[in-house]
């Protein structure tokens, strides 16, 4: 079931963020976030976008997606990134899709414009994602991040609402 963030998610959200900063290029931070600094996050980009979780039938947190501003010059107003993190339990069925939809959705009933998705070279599974969403490649940008000692490339994807 997806429903909106709320303050209360932000230990299991950390918990899921964290696993990403540990194992994966996901992301480009590399220090784990302790569950008040989630929740300071949560608060300040659900009060103006859109955050929503996947919960599991026992109310466990399986996912979690959200948009926030692309640029922040007033021109790129209605542009957002979108972000969405599944849990590791749970990746390959089907909840980050699931998420993503819903956030198009929403995005596009609030009269935003473009969605942009910035991901890391190698995540095959999101490049895949934002395809069949109907994202395309727009750009290309090479060894813009370091992690795990080693260059990475990433790629931004577009959706036009």
């Amino acid at each position: 079931m997806i429903t909106k963030v709320t303050e209360n998610d932000a230990a299991e959200i950390a918990a899921i963020y964290n696993y990403y900063i540990r194992e994966s290029v996901a992301t480009f931070d590399t220090e784990e976030w302790q569950t008040e600094k989630m929740e300071q996050r949560i608060i300040t980009l659900s009060s103006s976008y859109p955050y929503i979780v996947y919960r599991t039938e026992d109310g466990k947190i399986a996912g979690f997606c959200y948009a926030h501003p692309w640029k922040e010059k007033d021109a790129y107003s209605r542009t957002l990134e979108t972000t969405v993190y599944v849990s590791p339990e749970h990746t390959g069925c089907g909840i980050g899709q699931k998420l993503m939809e819903e956030l198009i959705d929403i995005c596009r009933k609030k009269g935003f414009m473009t969605l942009i998705a910035c991901i890391t070279e190698g995540n095959e599974n999101s490049f895949r994602l934002h395809r069949k969403l109907g994202f395309k490649q727009v750009s290309h940008f090479k060894k813009v991040g370091m992690k795990f000692n080693r260059f990475l490339d990433v790629i931004d994807y577009e959706l036009i609402l």
